[in-house]
């Protein structure tokens, strides 16, 4: 009993080790566990933990059992009852140890599982926040490659405008200076039209001498 007691400590103190250290063989513990805490590995572990926890007790009732028996011979002990006390006392230090080593590899195990799944997840939010940033680069560049495709359309724009621009001035010139011409030739058409009545009227004028004196000369 108490040989397999030191050899299930010993066994354990070697798996916290293997569990302390980044290893090879701590993943292959940490696969071992994993697969002994599915399906009944659970109840078979609560269930030899339970059976060393009850012999625990009964090695403490023995223990109490003898001291008290100790105290109604009047703090005599004799050899037999010393020995099995100090056996007693040994199976219950080293189940002690056996269960608090079991909890602490549990613990451990569940510790280093959460960690991984923590790492896993800030792996992947790192991933995801560099896709974004990359993302977001790409988008960066190409809304500076739409700013300077529309600074240039600005720029023909603009140029265009310039040459609209000077084309209306062409031709509000040339409309002023039609307008002046037209003004002009209508100033002379009227000027015209005056002459035209004052040569008509001259020439009723004439014509009225012309017929006077010759029905003078026929009378």
């Amino acid at each position: 009993m108490i040989q397999l007691l030191f050899t299930v400590i010993f066994s354990e103190m070697a798996m916290i080790l293997l569990f302390l250290f980044k290893t090879p063989l701590r993943k292959l513990l940490i696969m071992g566990l994993d697969r002994v805490k599915r399906g009944r590995g659970p109840v078979m572990v609560k269930t030899v933990a339970g059976t060393v926890f009850v012999v625990l007790m009964s090695s403490v009732y023995s223990m109490v059992k003898i001291r008290k028996r100790g105290i109604d011979d009047g703090g005599v002990v004799n050899p037999t009852d010393q020995v099995l006390m100090a056996k007693h006392l040994l199976e219950a230090t080293l189940m002690g140890s056996v269960l608090f080593l079991a909890l602490m590899i549990d613990r451990l195990h569940h510790y280093i599982r959460e960690l991984r799944m923590r790492r896993k997840s800030m792996e992947a939010v790192k991933k995801q926040n560099r896709s974004f940033e990359e993302g977001k680069v790409e988008e960066t560049k190409a809304l500076e490659a739409e700013v300077s495709t529309l600074r240039e359309k600005l720029k023909q724009l603009e140029s265009e405008l310039e040459v609209k621009s000077k084309e209306v001035n062409t031709s509000e010139a040339n409309a002023v200076a039609l307008r002046k011409q037209s003004e002009g030739f209508l100033f002379e058409y009227d000027r015209l039209l005056e002459e035209n009545q004052n040569l008509r009227s001259q020439l009723q004028s004439v014509d009225f001498r012309v017929s006077r004196s010759t029905s003078k000369k026929n009378t």
